[in-house]
């Protein structure tokens, strides 16, 4: 009878608000009345939580070129966050090999530093390497929203292109825990567990999470990349090698305490956020040349701060404080000096001799120039008589390079604050802030003076921006009107022995620049018909170079540029959104967008120009560095459509297709530029998705539920070089990938095996680096009792 009342009270509330209507229940209806009201009322509940939106539904018709991803299903099975992101529409995960190797994103051709990559709403580069979207499991994420353009209110920042805003699991009604395992191939470990606790009585709440993930990454190439080099210096490419040097690990962990739902906190908690990683670097900018010994090792310790209360201080003004501070550091050491091969075998270098000792030895010696003499100083004569090969070292005692050892230590604060009021009913302002900080210490650690000559750097931004939004026309309209000021300022100081007169001096060099600039942007998303809704975008705004894209990282071989200008870019979004709807056991939903974008200054990783190189092997490039491009304009489309049959087969079809080319008409000499009208190198502007999943009940056990999955990824070609010269062009990709979980009847244990790229077909990503073939993975899911 209870649970009968609750459900009239909540019908009586739902009813008022969406149909404006007076109900009265009395007291007196006879037992015949009561049973055909409630069942009236049952009846009309059902209807009106059919018309009824889901989270899900709310952001993606809220005005914005949104996605959202649900990671419910995919914690259960052997795929990162990375995978899941990169079957989506519109989004290309841009990984430089397997499991923990460097990652960027792109948004329909927008990458770098307009595309925005959050935690909670605060950047992912504040916890470092070692806990972002790389490593972090998807069963700690409720959702993760992939934005295309304009940002809503609480992910305002210093961005253009997008964002995509990870979710990480906040509910803490129920106390439960759970733990998953799997092992797959390339000696590939990865764990991951969670707990959640709340005392109801003072509303005392505790939730934490943690991984562990371990991987060879030992997989097989065979592309144009892996190249040998024999004794006599030719190069082979096409060499079938198994990768090495290539290790990861990483252990990280999540702990909150505070308080939920009280009088004076809808949400406090304050927490830590720690993790480590440790990364073999197994070569450079493209993979023609193999490191050995070359690493870095991260480590993060954060502190939490998370604060939200609707009603603050008086009705409808709502209040939402994120702050995090970190305190990062990278180490990275490179000391082997000889040159290997992808053999794993130290390459050789002939040299001629005509002498030798009694143990059969050479009798020779390299001068400080390389140049080989005999042992009392004399030069070998023309007259040679045997040619041997010997180890070949590097020029520079390291592999990428001098020898080097090398410590950053990064200390961010990070704080965004949301100030919201509800002006009357539909029409709500926001007020927000955001605060960034970095202070970056960088030492050569071979060097005895390291600490005073360490280079210092700080780069200060703080964003005030403010919105409205609005629902009109009978709620069928909606706007969402931004504006936002930015302010930044760089500052770096760089220390040198200066010798005069014999006299050694310590000399600071000191640089600053600072920069300010306004950006706008509004959405609009309007009710055609119940299920369809038009969306439309548009921002005009700058985005600041980040430290890595000025300073340099040299453990994924990014070299400085501190002439980096901002970049800017005008951006307009305009598409349709057709909500799920039921025709009997059918229902459909359907995504379409096209998208207009115009840049300046793009900033991109600098790439190779046919112009300035004589052969394909100088192509093979160790660093790059982030450089300003000039002007760009992207025109495409992308549309995702979804299937459900039944409530067992759900597939999705979805495809981005976009032409960004490169628009500077004069090069700084005035003359037509060799480029206009290219596409921009090193990076694929044609991608799709097809996804399929079918449900199994009562497979071998009652009450159990079998899962089967499978996929198809598709990459157009695209080339890396400029000037698009043939040997440059990264082929058409395609890849399969099969999978299954099964549920055990009692709901806690579900098991998972997934067969990634089936085929073992040909992946690159930048570059041209070579992606892992095919990998078997299995995985063990289980649920504590709530307890």
């Amino acid at each position: 009878m209870r649970t009968k009342y609750i459900f009239s009270i909540l019908f009586l509330l739902l009813a008022l608000i969406s149909f404006s209507q007076k109900k009265e229940i009395t007291k007196k209806n006879t037992a015949a009345e009561k049973k055909v009201e409630k069942d009236s009322l049952a009846q009309a509940l059902k209807n009106v939580e059919i018309k009824g939106k889901s989270k899900k539904q709310k952001i993606e018709t809220s005005g914005f070129a949104v996605a959202i991803i649900e990671t419910k299903e995919a914690s259960l099975r052997n795929l990162t966050t990375n995978e899941l992101l990169d079957r989506s529409v519109g989004v290309r995960v841009r990984q430089n090999g397997g499991i923990g190797s460097n990652v960027e994103y792109n948004l329909n051709g927008m990458s770098g530093s307009t595309v925005g990559i959050f935690i909670d709403g605060l950047e992912a580069s504040t916890y470092g390497q070692s806990f972002n979207l790389n490593n972090i499991p998807p069963s700690m994420i409720e959702r993760i929203e992939v934005y295309k353009g304009v940002l809503p209110a609480h992910l305002t920042g210093d961005y253009v292109g997008g964002a995509i805003n990870v979710v990480l699991k906040k509910d803490v009604s129920k106390n439960s825990a759970n733990a998953a395992v799997s092992y797959g191939s390339f000696n590939t470990f990865q764990s991951d567990a969670g707990v959640t606790f709340r005392e109801k009585k003072t509303g005392l709440s505790f939730r934490g999470s943690g991984f562990y993930t371990y991987t060879d990454n030992s997989f097989e190439t065979w592309g144009r990349s892996t190249t040998y080099v024999n004794e006599w210096s030719q190069i082979i490419r096409h060499y079938r090698a198994k990768r090495f040097n290539n290790d990861y690990k990483s252990l990280g962990g999540r702990f909150e305490a505070g308080f939920t739902d009280t009088k004076w906190a809808d949400q406090f908690f304050i927490g830590y956020n720690g993790s480590s990683n440790y990364t073999e670097i197994p070569h450079g900018t493209t993979m023609a040349i193999p490191y050995v010994g070359r690493f870095n090792e991260t480590k993060a310790h954060a502190m939490l701060l998370n604060y939200n209360k609707r009603n603050f201080l008086v009705k409808d003004l709502a209040l939402n404080i994120n702050a995090v501070r970190s305190d990062r550091n990278t180490y990275l050491q490179d000391t082997v000096g000889y040159a290997y091969n992808w053999d794993g075998k130290i390459r050789t270098t002939p040299i001629s001799v005509i002498d030798y000792d009694e143990n059969g030895n050479p009798k020779f010696r390299r001068d400080t120039n390389g140049n080989i003499i005999y042992r009392d100083n004399t030069t070998i004569p023309d007259t040679l008589t045997k040619t041997i090969h010997i180890p070949l070292k590097t020029l520079q005692g390291g592999q990428q390079g001098r020898k080097v050892m090398t410590s950053t230590d990064r200390k961010i604060t990070n704080a965004r604050t949301n100030l919201g009021y509800m002006i009357t009913n539909g029409h709500r302002i926001s007020l927000n802030h955001k605060y960034e900080s970095t202070d970056r210490k960088d030492e050569d650690l071979f060097n005895p003076n390291s600490s005073d000559l360490a280079t210092k750097s700080t780069i200060t931004k703080n964003i005030i921006s403010m919105n409205y939004e609005a629902e009109t026309f009978n709620r069928k309209l909606t706007t969402n009107i931004l504006g936002k000021y930015t302010t930044n300022q760089t500052k770096q100081i760089k220390s040198e022995i200066v010798t005069t007169d014999g006299v050694n001096s310590l000399v600071k060099n000191e640089s600053i620049t600072s920069d300010n600039n306004f950006g706008y942007g509004a959405t609009a998303s309007y009710n055609v018909i119940p299920a369809l809704f038009i969306i439309g975008s548009m921002e005009n705004s700058y985005i600041m170079p980040t430290d890595t894209q000025l300073y340099g990282a040299s453990e994924i071989n990014i070299l400085e540029n501190l002439q980096l200008e901002p970049e800017k870019f005008i951006n307009y979004n305009l598409g349709l959104r057709w909500n799920p709807s039921d025709f009997g056991k059918h229902k459909v939903s359907l995504y379409a967008n096209a998208f207009w974008r115009n840049g300046y200054n793009k900033i991109t990783q600098q790439a190779v120009a046919d112009s300035e190189i004589e052969n394909e092997e100088e192509a093979d490039i160790q660093t790059t560095r982030y450089v300003n491009l000039g002007r760009t304009q992207a025109r495409g489309f992308e549309a995702e459509i979804i299937y459900i049959y039944n409530n067992r087969l759900n597939t999705s079809l979805n495809f981005s297709k976009f032409n960004n080319v490169f628009k500077q008409e004069f090069d700084e000499n005035g003359k037509p530029h060799a480029y206009y009208g290219q596409q921009v190198v090193n990076e694929p502007f044609f991608t799709a998705n097809a996804n399929f999943q079918y449900r199994f009940n009562n497979v071998f056990q009652k009450k159990s539920i079998l899962n089967t999955y499978y996929s198809i990824g598709y990459v157009g070609e695209y080339y890396i070089v400029w000037g698009q010269p043939d040997w440059s062009l990264t082929p058409t990709q395609f890849t399969h990938d099969l999978g299954a979980s099964y549920r055990f009847p009692s709901g806690k244990l579900v098991a998972s095996l997934d067969v990634k790229n089936l085929l073992n077909a040909d992946i690159y990503d930048n570059f041209a680096i070579q992606k892992p073939g095919r990998g078997i993975f299995f995985k063990l899911n289980y649920t504590f009792s709530k307890f």
